[in-house]
């Protein structure tokens, strides 16, 4: 991977943020939902504001492919060599994850902040608020259970992590890149938590080779947090 991909990654990411600054406006007009009120977050202004991001994102990883990779996605970003085990093993790491290591990192911060546990749950819950109906879930399940984990695991332990291994080499490129991944959520109170499991999955991307198994991890993490909110309304 070239090194210069660290720089697509970057243009990609701010073509994101405004590409889906200007899509959560226009959904949010037409729902007539205030962006920053206190109102669960409508499911169309959610989708909206993650295809707005996703599609600068993707394309920041076909541009690269296209003009500095062998012209497909698939193999210059680890997902032609798929393994049957990936997914399930990736989905045992995911779920390790999300109820082993984040509530070992937080425990000791919750005793200390008996508010956190809800500041840690924000982002799920406005996701989740607007959401009364198996085909609503369905559809946030399908984003961020599915689309989130695809696209991200492309962007940062594709082209953002093996860009910057390039440089720095593997271990530092798997902690940047983790840093930078739990920055992008831009969630003060999840930043630890973001980038601990950001480094489990540069791991697993680094180590196999391949996207699949840390999209496993990634899925079935996304996947455990929205179902936890959803079941604990």
């Amino acid at each position: 991977m070239r090194a210069e991909g660290a720089w697509y990654a970057v243009l990609g990411f701010a073509a994101g943020i405004l590409v889906a600054t200007l899509t959560t406006a226009v959904a949010a007009s037409a729902s007539g939902f205030t962006v920053g009120s206190s109102r669960p977050v409508p499911l169309v202004v959610t989708a909206a504001d993650l295809l707005g991001l996703w599609s600068a994102l993707v394309g920041a990883v076909v541009v690269f492919s296209r003009t500095r990779g062998t012209g497909r996605v698939v193999a210059d970003f680890g997902l032609a060599r798929i393994r049957w085990w990936d997914l399930p093993a990736g989905a045992a790491v995911g779920l390790a994850c999300q109820y082993g290591l984040i509530p070992a990192i937080y425990y000791p911060l919750e005793a200390l902040d008996r508010h956190l546990s809800t500041q840690l749950s924000g982002p799920a819950r406005s996701y989740t608020g607007s959401v009364h109906s198996l085909v609503g879930l369905s559809v946030l399940m399908v984003l961020l259970a599915l689309g989130g984990p695809l696209v991200e695991e492309l962007f940062f332990r594709g082209l953002l992590m093996r860009s910057l291994a390039a440089r720095i080499g593997a271990p530092w490129a798997i902690l940047v890149s983790a840093v930078l991944f739990a920055l992008a959520h831009f969630e003060a109170p999840q930043f630890v938590g973001l980038a601990a499991f950001g480094v489990v999955l540069g791991v697993l991307a680094w180590a196999t080779g391949r996207l699949t198994i840390s999209f496993g991890a990634h899925a079935a993490f996304n996947a455990a947090a929205v179902l936890a909110v959803v079941h604990l309304r």
